[in-house]
């Protein structure tokens, strides 16, 4: 049992009661340690990764259904489902299940008598079904509903109704109460019918759907008791529901299998009531059932590849007439919207085949018609295209841009189509910028060795699209000068932005810009500064529109937002605070989404300290500091007086340590020179006479100085054998510079390099420095 390895689909029951595909892989019976039990695993047959590791308990109710289904539920709502490639595979998995269960895979019943609780077991005998007639419609009606509440009495019910072809029997007396116009038997088999579907029982639903007796269900389903006159649900799906083939299907049993399928989903969907939190389980086995209808529809239609062709030539053929064209688009959407039940590796099969077929280029020429039907089916097929590969559409666009124009490009006709929408609400253009901001998004755009999606895209988005899409906005704020540039078509976008209709345009376009700011930093910013985009938004503030107005002060909220110097050099040299100020000011004292929208972002660069953006709003609006219901613009004038205050005690610090340095350096200098100058001094001098040979006054000697010498005052012997110094500079350090050194701090302020510079020219000059004394201590 634990070396018999069989191919499996696993699905997981999501909380919306679809049933979501996992992965596919190879299952097998196995002993795991860690759970100190037999359990059910299932690995990945790409990489071998562990899919599935269930313990079976015995407790666990285990379903098998359809011959390669299993389903069991480990907690309420979460349920698992293996569906098994043959019937084989199943049926050992099956037998496996049981015997660690201790029961018997024969038996149909699945709660073992052993561990039925007695007073169940004793209330199960109670069940037993009237004889099939007019006169116990009733009581039959009444048993079905009681047991709903009871999973082992809705067990025991669901295996009575299997047998003696009771549900064909009750069908028969739908037929007779209907043509009695018996009402009463006619609601009773109304709640009849909705209890055995909410018997949840998988065999019983093959039953009811069955091609003899589905539209019997329907018939009984449609005497409600709560309405005064029944529905002609029948005669809608036998006469305006027609099944249309746009190519003729010569598969017999696919036929039949689409047919089951729209009732059953017409069925779930109209005719049974959504139910409550209490409920939900009642009806997951009938969205099982539709689920994997859907999975083998589509299944099906994937191996016919003739068939696909010719849809395809159908679709691409010119010739082909709107009506057809609808058609041919219609199945496409219900194809896609059946897709989304295979499992990742049989999807990533279907769309690369159609792919391949051309899909792509299809869409294109279908959406660029003008017949709305048919454009609104293509975008529904371009969004399950777009949520299933981003990367494959970005793919397309770039082949395309190396063999056509601008004004062909998909994308561009996709902006065309935005901008161009008539619909007073722009129901297409909203959805088409969603589509738009997906291809935009560098979160879904891949990184190879060889290549850089996020790079190649968006560079080439800038350069061929981006003009297309700010066109309205450039044309709205400009006037006549909107035409200039490389803007396509810019003369149909001059309306008023007090246009509604042009306002709900501006408003998509701005909140796309506002997506491109936050995720496309480089390319966006180069763009802004370069078109002075901020400026022409600004503009907006204008419109009577208070939802555009919003929506402009929200993208220059987020530039501010990135804290980027450039961004706010850019907004302090193009004076763009006075738009969001003035219509501040105009507001008022009203207290509405305007107001604080405005007074958040000037909340948020008092918060954040943005230095350069704070002395520019306090130094240029001093209008904003009467407002006083909120501290906020108190607060950026306070923040002003810190930072200016900051900044003079570092002027001032600065000023001393260069006082410092300067008056070290001069005497350094000195000392250097005297030094130099007394070592020459004494290589020169005569020696002195003898002490009878001088005379008897105290006089000095002083020694020659050679004419190239600089202008320094060497030392001159004293009375006492020491030497005194007469200098320009004081050695003694406790003396402040001169007013020439004084002056000469703003020089170097102003040219820090100046005093380096000037000191290698002396030192150059000046080679024989130096002073025979100890240096005056000089301290920083």
């Amino acid at each position: 049992m634990a070396d018999r390895r069989h191919r499996v689909r696993i699905y997981v029951l999501s909380d919306d009661h679809l049933w979501d595909n996992i992965g596919t892989g190879q299952i097998s019976i196995s002993y795991v340690e860690r759970l100190q039990g037999m359990a059910l695993l299932v690995r990945s047959e790409t990489d071998g990764s562990l899919l599935l590791e269930s313990k079976i308990n015995p407790q666990t109710l285990y379903k098998k259904q359809q011959g390669v289904l299993i389903i069991w539920y480990e907690a309420e709502n979460h349920g698992m489902a293996l569906s098994f490639q043959d019937i084989a595979g199943c049926r050992e998995i099956w037998e496996g299940i049981c015997q660690v269960q201790g029961k018997d895979p024969t038996v149909k019943d699945p709660l073992d008598k052993s561990e039925r609780p007695v007073e169940k077991a004793d209330t199960s005998t109670l069940i037993k079904l009237p004889v099939c007639e007019l006169n116990t419609l009733e009581q039959i009606a009444n048993l079905v509903t009681s047991v709903l509440a009871s999973p082992i009495l809705r067990e025991r019910l669901a295996r009575i109704l299997e047998h003696d072809n009771y549900i064909k029997k009750l069908l028969q007396l739908f037929h007779t109460c209907e043509d009695q116009q018996n009402t009463q038997g006619l609601h009773h088999l109304h709640d009849i019918i909705k209890g055995i579907l909410s018997l949840n029982k998988t065999t019983l639903l093959e039953i009811l759907f069955s091609d003899e007796c589905i539209m019997d269900v329907v018939g009984c389903l449609e005497y409600d008791p709560a309405l005064a006159q029944p529905k002609k649900h029948r005669e809608f799906l036998t006469q305006n529901a027609k099944f249309k083939e746009v190519v003729p299907i010569t598969d017999s049993e696919l036929r039949k299998k689409i047919h089951q399928t729209y009732r059953v989903q017409y069925i779930y969907d109209i005719l049974l009531p959504a139910p409550s939190m209490f409920e939900e389980n009642f009806l997951s086995s009938l969205t099982t059932f539709i689920f994997f209808n859907k999975v083998e529809i589509v299944s099906m239609l994937q191996e016919d590849e003739k068939f696909l062709f010719q849809v395809f030539a159908q679709l691409k053929d010119e010739t082909t007439d709107n009506d057809k064209r609808l058609e041919l688009m219609l199945f496409f959407k219900d194809f896609f919207a059946f897709s989304q039940t295979l499992e990742p590796h049989s999807k990533d099969m279907l769309f690369k085949t159609l792919t391949q077929l051309g899909i792509l280029p299809a869409l294109k020429m279908v959406m660029n018609m003008s017949d709305l039907q048919i454009k609104t089916a293509a975008t529904d097929i371009f969004t399950y295209l777009m949520e299933y590969s981003p990367s494959m559409i970005r793919a397309f666009i770039m082949q395309e841009a190396e063999k056509r124009e601008d004004e062909d490009l998909f994308i561009n006709m996709i902006i065309e189509q935005i901008v161009g929408d008539t619909d007073p609400e722009l129901g297409g253009a909203f959805h088409l910028v969603g589509l738009l901001r997906c291809l935009l998004d560098p979160d879904n755009m891949l990184i190879t060795i060889n290549t850089c999606e996020r790079s190649e895209f968006l560079n080439f988005f800038y350069k061929h699209c981006m003009h297309n899409l700010i066109a309205p906005l450039l044309a709205t704020t400009s006037g006549s000068k909107c035409g200039e540039g490389n803007i396509v078509g810019s003369d149909k976008y001059k309306h008023s932005s007090n246009n509604y209709q042009t306002a709900q345009l501006l408003n998509l376009i701005l909140e796309l810009l506002i997506f491109c700011v936050q995720h496309h930093t480089y390319y966006i910013k180069h763009y802004i500064l370069s078109n002075d985009l901020l400026r022409r938004v600004l503009m907006l503030t204008e419109s009577k529109h208070t939802f555009l107005l919003l929506c402009a002060i929200r993208f220059m909220r987020r530039m501010i937002g990135l804290k980027d110097e450039l961004y706010n050099r850019y907004i302090i040299q193009g004076n763009l605070f006075e738009p969001v100020v003035k219509a501040l000011l105009d507001n008022g004292t009203r207290y509405n989404m305007l107001n604080s929208a405005i007074i958040e972002l000037f909340e948020y660069i008092r918060v954040e300290n943005i230095k350069s953006l704070v002395v520019h709003v306090v130094e240029n609006y001093n209008v904003l500091q009467s407002i006083e219901y909120v501290k906020t613009f108190k607060g950026l004038k306070i923040k002003y007086e810190q930072e200016k205050h900051r900044q003079n005690q570092i002027r001032e610090n600065l000023h001393s340590m260069l006082y410092s340095k300067i008056l070290c350096q001069g005497v350094s200098v000195l000392d250097m020179k005297e030094e130099v100058g007394f070592n020459e001094d004494m290589k020169d001098a005569v020696l002195p006479p003898l002490e009878n040979d001088f005379p008897d006054d105290d006089t000095f000697m002083e020694t020659e100085v050679s004419e190239n010498e600089d202008k320094v005052n060497l030392p001159k012997r004293t009375s006492s054998g020491g030497f005194k110094f007469s200098s320009c500079h004081s050695a003694n350090p406790d003396v402040g510079p001169s007013s020439e050194d004084r002056s000469s701090v703003v020089d170097v302020l102003d040219n820090p390099d100046t005093e380096e510079n000037e000191n290698n020219e002396e030192n150059e000059n000046n080679e024989e420095t130096a002073t025979p004394r100890k240096r005056p201590h000089c301290s920083s």
